[in-house]
């Protein structure tokens, strides 16, 4: 709502009034149809049309009580867990640089739940927290670019990517084909 000052005030026609006009009296409010309390919308350009509520009238509120749950869809905005699985592929590395890399990359990447090593491949599977999967993806697709220098990872590829919600990992798990059983936090051979 907008305080209006005395012959300020648009009248019910949409014109300016003029000054010292007829405006609303002192001591009310004016409320734009549309607005709270309006009923027409306003099509563009189009001036509002101002109508007038006495200073002491007061609009009924009403409040949730606590503890009241929303019995609707989930808001879609709120943060999922996914299962990401990112393997990487290039050159040939010493063995004990890459492990050094991806034990680097862990304590740079706190929530790195495990990897798998070769001299010329690795795998890593971690629980990525993201609005949706197109999020989870994307910071995915850009880890092992943005931690390559500081965690000394060597300059391989993204040779695949596979994010799930946590729902469907649990369920893959639990029908007998889900992604190999998790090594013990850390970097492991394969």
């Amino acid at each position: 709502m907008r305080r209006v000052r005395p012959g300020a005030a648009a009248s019910r026609a949409g014109t300016a009034a003029p000054r010292g006009g007829s405006g609303p009296p002192a001591g009310t409010v004016a409320r734009a149809a549309g607005e709270a309390g309006g009923s027409a919308a306003r099509a563009p350009g189009e001036e509002r049309t101002l109508t007038s509520v006495p200073a002491g009238e007061e609009r009924a509120l009403t409040s949730v009580a606590a503890g009241d749950r929303y019995q609707g869809e989930e808001p879609r905005d709120l943060p999922r867990l996914w299962h990401v699985t990112l393997s990487v592929s290039g050159g040939e590395a010493p063995l004990k640089e890459v492990r050094r890399a991806l034990e680097q990359l862990a304590h740079d990447h706190p929530f790195l739940l495990t990897s798998r090593y070769a001299n010329d491949h690795a795998e890593i599977r971690y629980w990525e927290e993201a609005r949706d999967l197109h999020d989870a993806a994307a910071v995915a697709l850009r880890l092992w670019g943005e931690h390559r220098q500081t965690a000394g990872l060597p300059p391989w590829e993204i040779v695949g990517l596979e994010v799930i919600d946590r729902q469907t990992y649990h369920q893959r798990i639990a029908e007998g084909y889900g992604p190999p059983p998790a090594s013990p936090v850390g970097a492991h051979p394969f």
